[in-house]
């Protein structure tokens, strides 16, 4: 699409209405997501303090940096939920909204009279999408879950880091953004049979589904032949080369599993030995005979450097890739090429680096607009367009039911 094009076509959420009761991870990754998409994602905060990702450093000019990114292309609204004009707040709030989106402390939104039930019966057209450690039923549905309990109970922990090594999670919250992708996906599949039907649903998505559903080959060697998963440090479980290796300056990451991809790297590596050997001639068995396997490949890895091997391995059709730091990767050429990174404007700090959305739409293309909000900066303008008049606003203001915008660094609980 020419550059033209891509800075006038509307992205395809444009025109829905997204309401945000969230905080921390799941639910505003899941409405990153949308807002991306183009949907008008209405973030509802405590006037106290807002999403506590609000207190979490580092602070540029006393705003999280996190939050500027996790909350970026959203409008803010600052809103005491525990009150009942605030519930109401919210109900007038959601009468032209196609979904909320939610993930407080389980119960929260029902004790509000906001729950799913409650809402379903005002607003049968609304889409309600809760996040939650455990999901909304089961005997652990009333327990907070965070993502490293996720990680835990999931299995993630015990098949991540080195074979005896401790239990290590993932660098990521992965459980966290992965309930938030499959959050935003639900929210997508529901507005679709909205389509059809007319009606809402409710979308219940868990931390802990989330995380075992990523444990493909761990289920197929369990209900296979039931071996049970085990650390592997960066190898697969299966096959075998494919792992990190050493070089003389760092690391490579290799996977020459196939038999054409095997034949390239012995050849690149000058291994006629290994090529030559029939225990080594099938990937699976290749994977039992890790032990003596890489220390032969690395005899060879070591005497090269990363950017030599990566350059022989390329040729030979090997794929391959160095292990990159973070800030390598901010820095990475080809990203910068395909133009990965960007600038959110802000206000009062101008333009806010941001990670593009890996979506990539030739005609619709994602949005790129704002960084996070001020807590409450569109309280306001989003009371007015839903048409609260300007003296309900200042009474509403006045007893401390909504809060006017404020460049607050640290949060506190989410409202409700």
């Amino acid at each position: 699409m020419p550059p033209h094009a891509q800075e006038t076509a509307r992205p395809p959420l444009s025109g829905t209405k997204v309401v945000e009761v969230g905080a921390f991870m799941a639910a505003p990754f899941a409405t990153m997501q949308l807002a991306d998409l183009g949907a008008d994602v209405i973030k509802i905060e405590n006037p106290g303090g807002g999403d506590a990702v609000r207190a979490i450093g580092p602070f540029v000019e006393g705003r999280s940096s996190p939050f500027l990114r996790l909350n970026r292309n959203k409008r803010s609204v600052a809103l005491d939920l525990k009150t009942a004009e605030g519930a109401a707040v919210l109900r007038r709030l959601l009468d032209d909204a196609d979904v909320l989106v939610q993930n407080l402390r389980p119960g929260a939104m029902e004790r509000l009279g906001l729950g799913y039930a409650d809402l379903a019966e005002t607003h049968p057209a609304l889409i309600y999408a809760s996040a939650s450690g455990w999901g909304a039923d089961g005997p652990l549905a009333g327990r907070p879950g965070l993502d490293i309990m996720a990680q835990a109970r999931a299995g993630l922990m015990s098949i991540t880091g080195t074979p005896d090594g401790d239990p290590v999670k993932v660098g990521v919250p992965i459980c966290d953004l992965t309930c938030g992708l499959y959050l935003a996906m639900g929210v997508l599949a529901a507005l679709e049979a909205r389509r059809r039907t007319g009606r809402g649903q409710h979308v219940d998505v868990s931390l802990l589904e989330s995380g075992v559903s990523f444990t493909i080959w761990e289920a197929a060697k369990y209900w296979g032949d039931g071996t049970i998963g085990r650390p592997s440090g960066s190898a697969h479980q299966s096959t075998a080369p494919y792992q990190a290796l050493r070089t003389s300056d760092g690391w490579i990451t290799v996977g020459a599993v196939t038999p054409k991809t095997w034949r390239g790297l012995c050849e690149a590596l000058d291994l006629p030995g290994l090529l030559a050997d029939p225990r080594y001639a099938d990937a699976h068995d290749r994977h039992g005979l890790r032990h003596e396997l890489i220390p032969a490949i690395e005899a060879a890895t070591l005497r090269r450097t990363t950017d030599d091997l990566v350059t022989a391995l390329d040729a030979a059709g090997v794929p391959c890739a160095p292990i990159s730091r973070t800030d390598q990767t901010y820095e990475d050429g080809h990203l910068a090429q395909r133009g990965f990174f960007w600038d959110a404007g802000h206000p009062d700090l101008g333009p806010v680096r941001q990670i593009g959305s890996p979506m990539r739409l030739s005609a619709t293309p994602v949005r790129r607009g704002t960084a996070g909000p001020d807590l409450g900066a569109d309280t306001r303008a989003l009371l007015e367009e839903a048409g609260f008049a300007r003296a309900e606003i200042a009474d509403l203001t006045a007893r401390g039911i909504v809060g006017a915008a404020s460049a607050v660094s640290g949060g506190n609980e989410p409202p409700g």
